[in-house]
Parts: C-alpha cells; sequence; structure tokens
C-alpha cells in the first residue's frame, strides 16, 4: 500500500483552503463599528431629534408633601393663600409641582421656617465637599444605576449636586439624555480640563445644567481613553506626570463653592480615571452583584486597589475617606443563594456593607430601556405595586448614603 506523500511546508491542496473559513480582524471590527454608528444615529435622530429636551415629570402634591415633610393640606393652603411659587393647577383641583416650583418652595419655608428647622440643605461653610465615587470594574454591577438615581435623589431632596460621567461608555451621559455620539464633543468631558496635551478647558465652562433642578453633569464620551494614554508618557516626565492623581481634585477646587456633594460614575477598570477619583474623592461605594462570580471578582478588584493606592500614597495622594461601603445591587431576597451570599457579605465586612439592598426590579430595568431612572419614570407606566417597591428600595438604600454624608458633616 502506497503511503500518502506528506506535504512540503507551504503546500496546502485547494480542497482544504477552499473549506477554511476566512479570518477577521481589524477590518471586520472597524466596518462592524461604522455600520453601528451609522444606525445608531438614525435610530437615536428618529426617538429623540436634535432639538428635543429631557423634562422630569411633575410631581403631585403628596409627593411634594413626602419630600418636604409637610402635611399636604398645608401645601394647599400656601397655594389657597398666594404663598410660595405658583403652581399648575388642574380642573380637577389637582396641584402639580415642577423640579423648580419644589425648589422655590423649599427657599420660601427655609426663609419663613420657626425654630430650628432647615428646608435648605446646603452645607456650612465648615462643611467639606462631599465627593462620592461610586466605582467597580465587573460590568452587570449596577454602578452606572447606583450613581445615577442617587445623584437625582439628592437633588430632589434639596442639594446642589455634580455628577460627574468618567466612563468613556458615558451610560450616566445618556440617562439624562446627552448621547456622547451627538451631544458631547472634543474637550467637553472632564478630559477637557485634566489633559495633558493641548488646551486645557476651565471645568466651569465644560458643566452642563439638567433638567433636573439643583443638579448639573460633566458628560462623557470617548476622548477620556485619553487620559489612560497620556498619563503613562506623562510620567516619563517626572516633573509633570508624577501627581496625575491630584488632577480630579485639582479641577473641582475650582467650582466647589457651587456644590454640596460630587458623584461620580468611575470607568469599569482600574486605570488613571479611576485612581485619580479615588484620590479626589470623600466616600466610596463599591457595587456589588451577590454571586460567587461577582464576590470573587471584587476580592480581585480590592487587592488591585489596595496595592494601586498604596503607591498612591507614598507619591502623596489621598487615601483616606470618610467612608466606604458595599451596596449590594441587583437583589433578589427569594433567590436563596443570593440570600446566603447576602448573609456571607454582612458576616465578613459587617457595618462596611450598607443596612439596605437596591432590590432588581422590572421597573428599574425598563426605565433604563427608555433612558430613565425610577424617579423620572411616568407611574402610569408600571402597575401602583411594582413601582412603589422599586421607589421605596432606591430611596432607601440612598438614604443610607445621605445619613453618612450628615455624619461627615457632623449634623446627626
Amino acid at each position: 500500500m502506497a503511503l500518502p506523500q506528506l506535504k512540503s511546508e507551504g503546500q496546502v491542496s485547494a480542497s482544504s483552503t477552499s473549506n477554511r473559513p476566512s479570518r477577521v480582524g481589524l477590518d471586520l471590527i472597524g466596518e462592524h463599528a461604522t455600520k453601528l454608528s451609522k444606525n445608531l444615529h438614525r435610530q437615536l435622530e428618529t426617538a429623540f431629534p436634535p432639538r428635543a429636551q429631557k423634562s422630569f415629570r411633575k410631581l403631585t402634591s403628596g409627593e411634594v408633601a413626602k419630600l418636604l415633610g409637610v402635611a399636604d393640606s398645608y401645601l394647599r393652603q400656601l397655594s389657597l393663600d398666594g404663598k410660595g411659587p405658583d403652581v399648575e393647577i388642574q380642573p380637577n383641583g389637582r396641584r402639580l409641582y415642577s423640579l423648580k416650583d419644589v425648589a422655590n418652595l423649599r427657599a420660601y419655608l427655609d426663609a419663613n421656617a420657626k425654630g430650628e428647622r432647615q428646608y435648605l440643605k446646603h452645607r456650612s461653610g465648615d462643611e467639606h465637599l462631599q465627593v462620592i465615587a461610586c466605582t467597580n470594574f465587573k460590568g452587570g454591577s449596577a454602578k452606572t444605576t447606583t450613581a445615577a438615581h442617587l445623584a437625582q435623589y439628592l437633588a430632589i431632596n434639596g442639594y446642589r449636586v455634580l455628577a460627574i460621567d468618567l466612563d468613556p461608555q458615558a451610560s450616566l451621559s445618556a440617562v439624562h439624555g446627552l448621547h456622547p455620539e451627538l451631544d458631547v464633543l472634543e474637550n467637553q468631558t472632564l478630559y477637557g480640563n485634566i489633559r495633558y496635551s493641548g488646551a486645557r478647558i476651565p471645568l466651569k465652562d465644560i458643566i452642563r445644567p439638567t433638567y433636573i433642578e439643583g443638579l448639573e453633569i460633566i458628560p462623557a464620551n470617548l476622548e477620556l481613553m485619553e487620559f489612560e494614554h497620556e498619563v503613562p508618557m506623562a510620567l516619563q516626565n517626572k516633573q509633570e506626570g508624577k501627581r496625575f492623581f491630584d488632577r480630579v481634585n485639582g479641577a473641582l477646587e475650582t467650582v466647589h463653592h457651587n456644590y454640596d456633594l460630587v458623584v461620580i460614575d468611575c470607568p469599569p477598570q482600574l486605570g488613571y480615571l479611576t485612581l485619580s477619583a479615588l484620590s479626589a474623592a470623600t466616600g466610596i461605594v463599591i457595587t456589588v452583584h451577590p454571586q460567587m462570580m461577582d464576590v470573587m471578582s471584587m476580592a480581585q478588584f480590592l487587592t488591585m486597589t489596595k496595592d494601586l493606592l498604596s503607591v498612591l500614597k507614598n507619591a502623596g495622594g489621598n487615601t483616606e475617606y470618610d467612608w466606604l461601603k458595599y451596596l449590594v445591587t441587583r437583589y433578589e431576597p427569594n433567590d436563596v443563594p443570593q440570600a446566603q451570599m447576602v448573609q456571607y457579605l454582612r458576616k465578613m465586612f459587617g457595618d462596611y456593607v450598607l443596612d439596605n439592598e437596591m432590590l432588581k426590579s422590572t421597573a428599574v430595568s425598563d426605565a433604563g430601556i427608555m433612558k430613565k431612572t425610577i424617579y423620572e419614570a411616568e407611574r402610569a407606566d408600571f402597575t401602583k405595586g411594582t413601582i412603589d417597591r422599586a421607589i421605596e428600595s432606591m430611596n432607601a438604600v440612598n438614604r443610607d448614603i445621605e445619613k453618612l454624608v450628615l455624619q461627615s458633616w457632623g449634623r446627626i
């Protein structure tokens, strides 16, 4: 029997090559990126015309009374007496308040308050700016959901808030009606102020108002990645790059008098942007989904964070915080493994785990699809029980964080 002949190097039969699938690479990735980008542009322009502006829903008098801690009947009497802001009154006598109305009402009540009751919650001169970094490098941990709801909750409750989107994917920006490919141009992210190369823009010229009274934002887009590329080169020039971690804090110092709190949505990685945010922070929220793979990932995150912060500390960076808390997110109490994991985390970390968990909710995810938080969502779009449970859970988490801020200020 004749032995099959071995093919010499480089000799391949036509039949074998024809059966092989063609290889893919950069050209295909670029083609897909262009195709998706163009399609998204069309979708966004249809769903959100260039001149369209997001707005926050009107609040009922009952919601406003609960926000301010007063009786609904008291608000009604103020309206009848022509005191406070002029609000929308429907034909059935129902009163609806914009967030601007609520802010004006706070100012009126504060000016006419008797005793020690304060309706305006702005920090005083001896209370330092609170900078809250929401972080984790595991995708799906609800980091952006946490940052968006926290920033809006604080603004709705009377604080002056600056939200900073440090994630190049710009999800926090999108929630607030800013599309990174349409609305955020060159030098219109934080990079415009902290960059090494080119002209730096004053932070006050980058900050944008939102449709929520008391909340302003610094949006994101892919140009933030330039900072990750520039820092290694700047570090070679020790005089210029050795304190890269001071740049976010230095930027905030130029506008700190305008705000009570800053909420930073960090990138899902431990890069130079995240380290700069952690160096500027006074409080840290680490989000964690209560499943084994996520907790294992968090262990690696904490190890890497400790090692990198040690380097920052040796270089003179800030590595001490008013508080640090773990927030359990997307929690399903009836899921036995998740419940066990939460018990495990509480047993291990004790009071460092926030008292309340962010419950998994179809209302939160459905609102997210519409680029809204649960606070913005129209109640008519959900069953009453579903949205009430979602808001109650979100408020409980955010009240826990607000309490930490007030403790840091010495108010409680």
